[in-house]
């Protein structure tokens, strides 16, 4: 029973879970449900990570916060490392992947400044998501996220997904233009693979036209896709990167991180967090990164990845009702023929947790540690609903 003294954010909740462990959660009847969408994300390493788990208690049992005007040791060990694996030189730590995203667009418009541009503008994808907050929103692609909430906060222009052409046309028609913000795969608008030579298109066009690269890894990061970060698929080094979800393995943390064209242009009170970066916090982050590093979990999703969506595939693909099954690594979605928001409950029933995003995409998002068992399980379960109608 969801509580009346919530708002109403997210409607009538009709599970109440407890409990989990790896891939599984449970509800307050002790049923059983296979989570494919591990907190949409968030939860790489599965449930109640025994080494995370260790590494917040011990942490909590030392220093929970301490304000970001002391050094944090933890802090720095997750930067280096992020730093390792990312290429880029700075970071700024926060609590959420819209506020990374925030961090990002402020970067543009100190880059645009710097550069003597008066209206800093960033080019935004049809169809993204980047937040709830005012500017994310605002940059978000999608008007039922926005509705109600204008007046809209302006420097944003608007382009076609996967359409690399139309991006010489804004930069012709629009000198203000200073950075592209993009997701590699767009999550929210329904695990939209762009074509392979995408980013490196984006990449030489900001190059060309000297703008910031920044990309959207809130939920393609982490080790999600079968690399680390997304762009690496692309061999390539963006700008500007932000980072969150299953940075934390459930923690919430998040993280803006910037190259040589853009680290250097925050500078002491141009941007704050109190919680952000906190010692907690960190060593939950630094025990994940850890975690998906030693155990090889990038390659792991890429393979389970593979796995899961060749087993749909084989399903489902010639069924009337689907229409692709597409997807990288771990991040997979069914594409229907028509909207599908029942099948959310449908799938719950059968002791399967899944998500339904863009009123007709089946989004799947399962933890990095998936056995072939519970792959197996997953797509039988999806097999059975899908084909019965």
């Amino acid at each position: 029973m969801t509580s009346d003294a919530l708002m109403n954010n997210y409607g009538a909740r009709k599970i109440t879970l407890t409990r989990g462990q790896g891939s599984w959660v449970w509800d307050d009847q002790d049923r059983r449900y296979l989570d494919a969408i591990s907190g949409i994300a968030v939860c790489g390493l599965g449930h109640a990570h025994p080494v995370v788990t260790r590494a917040i208690a011990e942490q909590a049992a030392t220093l929970v916060h301490c304000s970001n005007l002391y050094n944090i040791p933890v802090q720095e060990a997750l930067v280096e490392q992020l730093r390792s694996i990312s290429g880029l030189s700075k970071l700024f730590f926060c609590n959420s992947g819209a506020e990374a995203n925030e961090a990002a667009i402020k970067l543009a418009r100190l880059f645009g400044h710097s550069k003597g541009v008066d209206q800093p503008t960033i080019i935004v994808m049809e169809n993204a998501f980047h937040g709830r907050t005012m500017a994310t929103l605002s940059a978000t692609g999608n008007r039922k996220v926005q509705a109600g909430f204008e007046p809209l906060v302006g420097g944003f222009v608007r382009a076609p997904h996967n359409d690399l052409e139309s991006l010489h046309t804004i930069a012709k028609n629009n000198r203000n233009v200073v950075a592209i913000l993009v997701e590699p795969i767009q999550g929210e608008g329904g695990i939209r693979v762009p074509a392979d030579n995408y980013l490196p298109g984006l990449r030489d066009i900001c190059d060309q036209y000297d703008w910031l690269l920044m990309l959207d890894e809130i939920q393609t990061g982490n080790g999600r896709t079968g690399q680390y970060f997304n762009y690496q698929h692309a061999n390539l080094l963006p700008d500007v990167v932000t980072t969150a979800k299953g940075l934390g393995n459930g923690v919430p943390i998040g993280a803006c991180l910037a190259g040589d064209k853009a680290a250097d242009l925050m500078q002491p009170g141009s941007h704050g967090t109190t919680f952000g970066g906190n010692p907690l916090a960190c060593a939950a982050a630094l025990a994940t990164v850890s975690i998906i590093l030693d155990q090889n979990l990038c390659q792991r999703a890429a393979t389970m990845g593979n796995y899961i969506k060749q087993r749909l595939v084989e399903r489902l693909a010639d069924h009337p009702r689907v229409v692709e099954v597409r997807g990288q690594g771990l991040m997979l979605a069914i594409e229907m023929s028509e909207p599908c928001p029942e099948m959310v409950a449908e799938a719950a029933k059968k002791g399967l947790l899944i998500n339904v995003t863009a009123q007709s995409v089946i989004r799947l998002l399962p933890t990095l540690t998936i056995s072939e068992d519970e792959a197996d399980q997953l797509v039988q379960i999806l097999g059975e609903l899908i084909t019965r109608g």
